[in-house]
C-alpha cells in the first residue's frame, strides 16, 4: 500500500476513539497490518535489494537511487498527511488534529520501523519484521499504477464510508 493509502485510513481508524489519543494511534498501526494483509499494488523501490530465500534479509542500500526513494517516499507520507487532515480535520470535522496525527503516525509506523529494522537488524524489532513479511507474502499486485491507485482510493473510500456507518 502506498504510505497515502496507510496515512487516511490510520486517521479513519483513529475515529474509533475520538478522545483517546493512545488508543487511536493503536488504531493506526493495527489498521497499516490490516489493509496490508488484503492483496495490493505499491510503487518500486529502486534501492530495495530483495533477498528471496530469506525476507529477513531485505535491505535498502544507500546511494543515489535511496536518495530517489526517500523523496518519493516523503512525498507519499506527506501527501497522506495533508489528505488526512484535509478530511477529518478541515472537511469532515470529526477528529481534532491531535488524534489525526496519531492515526496518521500509527498508520504509517510499521513501514518506517521496517526500514529501522533493516538498517539495524535490531531482534527487538524482528518479530513485527517477520509478522510483516508474512501478512504481505504473496500479496502484491502486478498491476498498472493506474489501477493500483485506483484500487486504493476505493479501499479508502469504502473504509471511510464504513466508519461512518459504525458512527452512526
Amino acid at each position: 500500500m502506498t504510505l497515502t493509502t496507510h496515512a487516511i485510513i490510520g486517521a479513519t481508524a483513529a475515529q474509533l476513539f475520538p478522545t483517546r489519543p493512545v488508543l487511536a494511534f493503536s488504531a493506526g498501526f493495527a489498521s497499516h497490518l490490516v489493509i496490508d494483509s488484503l492483496p495490493h499494488w505499491d510503487y518500486a523501490l529502486f534501492s530495495l535489494k530483495r533477498d528471496i530465500k530469506n525476507p529477513l534479509n531485505n535491505d535498502m542500500a544507500i546511494g543515489k537511487n535511496f536518495v530517489l526513494d526517500l523523496m518519493r517516499i516523503s512525498l507519499d507520507a506527506f501527501l497522506g498527511l495533508l489528505l488526512s487532515f484535509f478530511i477529518f480535520y478541515y472537511f469532515l470535522h470529526t477528529l481534532p488534529a491531535t488524534l489525526v496525527l496519531a492515526g496518521v503516525i500509527g498508520g504509517l509506523l510499521p513501514d518506517f520501523l521496517q526500514f529501522v529494522y533493516f538498517k539495524t537488524r535490531s531482534n527487538v524489532l524482528a518479530p513485527l519484521q517477520k509478522f510483516h513479511i508474512w501478512i504481505q507474502e504473496e500479496r502484491e499486485l502486478r498491476v498498472h499504477p493506474f489501477i493500483g491507485i485506483s484500487l486504493q482510493l476505493a479501499l479508502v473510500i469504502v473504509v471511510i464510508s464504513f466508519s461512518f456507518y459504525l458512527s452512526a
